[in-house]
C-alpha cells in the first residue's frame, strides 16, 4: 500500500544524509561545508553554467530513462554506454552522407540512432531469452567491444576525416542540425524538446498501456504474468529492444546540437551516469528528471571548489553519497512501511478474533 510516507519520507531522507555526510568527507578534506555548498549554488549564477547544467542533464536523462526501461522489467542494462556510443557513431556517418531537406534529414538521423541502438541490445536481449545469459555479463563484454568497432569506423580508411590532432565522422550538413535557444550567456539544446516528449511517451506507456501493464507486471513476477497470459521472454526482448533505442538518443543533444561530428574524443560514460540517475529517480519520468538536474549540477558547478582550495573532485563523492543515500532511504521506509501494515493486519486478526470468542460466550 501507498502512503504519504513512502512518496515524500524517502526523498527528504536522502537530502538530509547527503548533506549531512557530504558534509563530514568536506571537514575530513579540512574545508568548510557551508562555504563549499555557497560556492557551488554560486557558481549556477555565474556565466552560461545554468544553461550548461541543463543541456548536460538532457543527455543525462535520456541515458537515465533508457536504464530505467529496463529495470522496470527487472533487467540491469549495464550495456546503454555501448549503446549509445555504437548508435552515436552510425548515425554521424548516416548523417553526414546524407543530404536531405531540414526535419526530414533530422529525422532521418535519429531513426538510424534508434535502430542502430536497438540493433546492438538485440545481442544481449536475444542471448538472454534464447541461452539464459545474464544481460550484466554480455551488456558489460560489449561495451568493450564497441570501443574497437568506434576505432575501426572512424578511421581515414574507413568514414573518419582528419582533423587537426583529432578524428572523427565527416561533419553534418546544417540540414541535419536541430537549432538551440538562446538564453542569456547560454544555448540551450534545442533538444530538451525532444527528451521531454520522450520522457512523456515513457511514462503514457507505463501508466496508460496495456503494454506497460504488462511490462511492470512481469517485472514483478514472471511467473504471475505467465498464469495471466503473458509472455515473459516476449516482454523481456521488447523491453531490451526499447531500452536500447532509447540509448541511442543519448548522444543526439550534443551530436546534432553542438559537435555535429562524431570523435575518437566524444565523451562517455554517459551510460554509466544513467543508471545512477535511474536509481535516484526510482524510474519515474519526473524524479529522473530531477535526478539528472542534480548530477549534472555537481558537475559543473564542482570546478568551482578548486577557487578555495577544494578538490573537485568531492563532488565525484557526494555523487556517490547521494546514490546511497537514496537506496537507504527508501529502503528503511519500505521496511517500515511494511512492518506498519503487520501491525495493522495483526490488530484486525485479533479484533476478528476476540469477536468470535465474545459470540461464542454469549451463545
Amino acid at each position: 500500500m501507498t502512503s504519504w510516507r513512502t512518496k515524500l519520507l524517502p526523498p527528504l531522507l536522502a537530502i538530509v544524509f547527503a548533506v549531512l555526510l557530504s558534509a563530514i568527507a568536506l571537514i575530513i578534506s579540512g574545508a568548510d561545508p557551508l562555504q563549499a555548498y555557497g560556492t557551488m549554488i554560486g557558481q549556477m549564477f555565474k556565466g552560461s553554467t545554468a544553461v550548461d547544467t541543463v543541456n548536460l542533464a538532457t543527455v543525462y536523462y535520456l541515458s537515465g530513462l533508457a536504464v530505467a526501461i529496463g529495470f522496470q522489467m527487472n533487467l540491469f542494462n549495464i550495456g546503454v554506454e555501448g549503446q549509445y556510443r555504437f548508435a552515436a557513431v552510425v548515425a554521424a556517418i548516416a548523417g553526414g552522407a546524407m543530404k536531405l531537406p531540414p526535419v526530414i534529414h533530422v529525422l532521418a538521423i535519429l531513426v538510424v540512432a534508434v535502430v542502430a541502438g536497438m540493433a546492438y541490445a538485440a545481442v544481449p536481449a536475444i542471448l538472454k531469452v534464447t541461452r539464459g545469459v545474464s544481460e550484466v555479463i554480455s551488456t558489460i563484454m560489449l561495451n568493450a567491444i564497441v570501443a574497437g568497432i568506434i576505432a575501426f569506423l572512424i578511421n581515414a580508411d574507413q568514414f573518419g576525416v582528419q582533423r587537426g590532432n583529432n578524428i572523427g565522422t565527416r561533419v553534418i550538413e546544417p540540414s541535419g542540425r536541430i537549432p538551440g535557444i538562446p538564453l542569456g550567456s547560454g544555448t540551450l539544446f534545442g533538444f530538451v524538446v525532444i527528451a521531454a516528449i520522450v520522457g512523456g511517451a515513457y511514462w503514457f506507456m507505463l501508466n496508460r498501456t496495456r503494454f506497460g501493464f504488462e511490462l511492470k507486471a512481469s517485472g514483478e513476477s514472471t511467473t504471475a504474468a505467465a498464469a495471466g497470459g503473458v509472455n515473459a521472454k516476449k516482454m523481456t526482448l521488447i523491453a531490451m529492444l526499447l531500452s536500447g533505442g532509447v540509448a541511442g538518443l543519448v548522444a543526439m543533444p550534443e551530436l546534432l546540437g553542438r559537435d555535429y561530428s562524431y570523435g575518437i574524443t566524444a565523451t562517455q560514460m554517459y551510460g554509466f551516469t544513467g543508471i545512477a540517475v535511474a536509481l535516484l529517480g526510482r524510474n519515474h519520468p519526473g524524479g529522473i528528471a530531477l535526478g539528472a538536474l542534480l548530477w549534472a549540477f555537481l558537475d559543473t558547478s564542482a570546478v568551482s571548489l578548486e577557487q578555495i582550495n577544494v578538490s573537485k573532485e568531492i563532488a565525484t563523492i557526494m555523487q556517490g553519497i547521494i546514490v546511497l543515500s537514496v537506496v537507504v532511504a527508501y529502503e528503511i521506509v519500505r521496511r517500515a512501511d511494511l512492518a506498519a501494515e503487520q501491525r495493522r493486519v495483526g490488530r484486525a486478526l485479533a479484533g476478528r478474533k476476540g469477536s468470535s470468542v465474545a459470540e461464542g460466550g454469549a451463545v
